[in-house]
């Protein structure tokens, strides 16, 4: 619109009918205007090519606050974007940008200009701060003598605010000055935001790089076949419920006879979860090479991670050592899901002794049992990603319907049998997402009995009933 009425007033010079003073002065006026048209121009086009570009957000804010302060004659310049807080609660800013000129230190603005802008989102001119009920102090006080801010809106919301400080001179910021920057300020909001966007999409890519890397990381300290015994058929799984989980699951092996079964479940889930599960993992590996009891490897495990995660984590954990031989299994539980135990003849046995969470208190005691694993004998170590996944009407998979699976279809094999529970248990949730990490380690005895030493089933403790 300014570029067609100068067309026109450039037009008006060579009318005949104009005097000739009069068409003189008329073009020593325009003659004026034109380095400044072409200043106007050149800021716009700078601004401009900014759009396409891949620049970042500080790279476009240096640019447009530099060209404002040459073009505009001010001492400073600065650009802040805002966002809403997490929490709901007022505005704030996370980039500034300033290009000082006449002093070290950058302007700020008040409390009461940011209030102003937020709440009426247009230009604001102050050439006279002491005398302005919208400034929050005195030129005296701030050094501020004159000042001009502008809205960044992008689809009527506002993102930020283009702000120029002390115009050079006596004449204070004019009508002029207010246009042009409001119309810096249209270009550069979705300049900005473009760029915002992109340095998210890069962010995110790194992030989910990280992640993928932690998840590769997690995946490997995980076994990656399980021991192979004879006389048993020992299977186990661990799947995540987002890329890192906070489950874990490990054969360790002792002597030539016995394996240490484990299964934890860390409190929360993701990264922390995953760190941490990484520490227990070291830590139960290290007391068994000890070759501590059941219960002293998790009361000694309880204490270390007492002492070195916060009191909000915590670890449910069960730690089993099968002796191959005899058929034996010598276990500890630390507030875990009880085990189930299904026998190839009589009712299943839940392993509930033990004692409480890992890590919770600077010192706890826990008590062990033994059971005995005869041919056909069916051990399900399990986290609560299998029995409290929900469906769309929160019902639970449930202990229960997780046992009845396992009796089903207790003659496949140890690994097949992990996934047809889990492919059961999706089928239970429907369209309902997994909200916890699903592991699982499965130990079937098989043969004649224990590596064929043919001993009579005696099954020394364990309760017979449902827990709690």
């Amino acid at each position: 619109m300014e570029n067609s009425r100068a067309v026109q007033r450039l037009s008006a010079q060579y009318d005949s009918s104009t005097p000739y003073e009069k068409r003189v002065e008329n073009l020593e006026r325009e003659n004026w205007r034109l380095p400044r048209w072409m200043e106007e121009l050149s800021i716009l086009n700078d601004v401009a090519s900014a759009v396409a570009s891949t620049w970042s957000v500080g790279s476009i804010v240096e640019l447009i606050v530099e060209k404002c302060v040459e073009h505009l004659k001010v001492e400073q310049g600065a650009v802040w974007l805002i966002e809403k807080r997490t929490n709901g609660a007022a505005l704030r800013t996370v980039f500034r940008k300033v290009r000082t000129r006449q002093r070290s230190s950058p302007y700020r603005l008040g409390e009461h200009v940011i209030g102003w802008m937020l709440r009426h989102q247009q230009p604001l001119v102050i050439n006279d701060p002491a005398n302005c009920r919208s400034s929050q102090s005195s030129g005296a006080e701030t050094g501020i003598r004159s000042l001009l801010c502008v809205p960044l809106r992008l689809k009527g919301r506002l993102i930020g605010l283009l702000t120029l400080f002390n115009k050079i001179g006596l004449e204070g910021f004019s009508d002029h000055d207010e246009r042009l920057l409001s119309v810096i300020a249209a270009q550069s909001a979705q300049v900005l935001e473009n760029a915002r966007l992109y340095r998210e999409e890069q962010e995110l890519r790194l992030m989910q790089q990280q992640m993928r890397m932690a998840q590769e990381i997690q995946m490997r300290l995980l076994p990656k076949v399980p021991p192979q015994i004879v006389g048993y058929d020992i299977a186990g799984k661990s799947t995540p419920a987002y890329s890192v989980g906070g489950d874990y699951f490990d054969f360790l092996k002792l002597n030539q006879a016995q394996v240490g079964l484990c299964l934890g479940d860390v409190s929360g889930k993701g990264v922390s979860a995953a760190l941490l599960m990484a520490n227990v993992q070291a830590t139960i590996r290290s007391q068994s090479m000890l070759r501590a009891a059941p219960s002293q490897c998790l009361r000694n495990s309880s204490q270390q991670l007492y002492r070195s995660t916060d009191s909000n984590k915590f670890v449910t954990m069960f730690y089993g050592v099968l002796d191959t031989e005899s058929g034996q299994l010598q276990y500890s539980n630390a507030g875990h899901n009880p085990p189930i135990l299904i026998p190839d003849k009589g009712d299943p046995k839940w392993l509930t002794i033990g004692g409480p969470v890992l890590g919770a208190f600077p010192s706890s005691c826990y008590k062990e049992a033994t059971v005995q694993l005869m041919p056909g004998d069916l051990l399900l170590i399990y986290s609560d990603g299998f029995s409290e996944a929900m469906n769309g009407n929160g019902e639970e998979f449930g202990a229960q319907r997780l046992m009845g699976t396992a009796t089903k279809y207790r003659r496949i094999p140890a690994a097949e049998l992990i996934d047809r529970i889990e492919e059961d248990v999706k089928n239970h949730c429907g369209d309902t997402l997994p909200a916890d990490d699903m592991t699982m380690v499965v130990v079937r005895a098989r043969g004649q009995g224990p590596c064929g030493n043919g001993r009579a089933p005696t099954y020394r403790s364990g309760p017979s009933k449902m827990p709690p």
